[in-house]
């Protein structure tokens, strides 16, 4: 995966760290980052990183009722 820099001027009351860990929810959320890619980004475990998802109501896994009904075989 490539990368790019991107500077921000960040809030006086936000920290490179609190904006990292909201980016990287924000495009796992969206799925532009898979789980690892955004865990690493946050500064995270992909353990770590599944529980502060949690935190933030963002399901780890992502599936629509027919897929759901698909997996278990209903």
């Amino acid at each position: 995966m490539s990368t790019t820099e991107l500077k921000v001027d960040l809030p006086v009351n936000m920290s490179e760290e609190e904006l990292k860990l909201l980016l990287a929810i924000k495009l796992y959320e969206v799925g532009k980052l898979s789980l690892g890619q955004a865990a690493r980004l946050a500064g995270f475990s992909k353990r770590g990183f599944i529980d502060v998802l949690g935190q933030h109501h963002v399901p780890v896994l992502n599936y629509t009722a027919d897929d759901l009904r698909e997996e278990i075989g209903v």
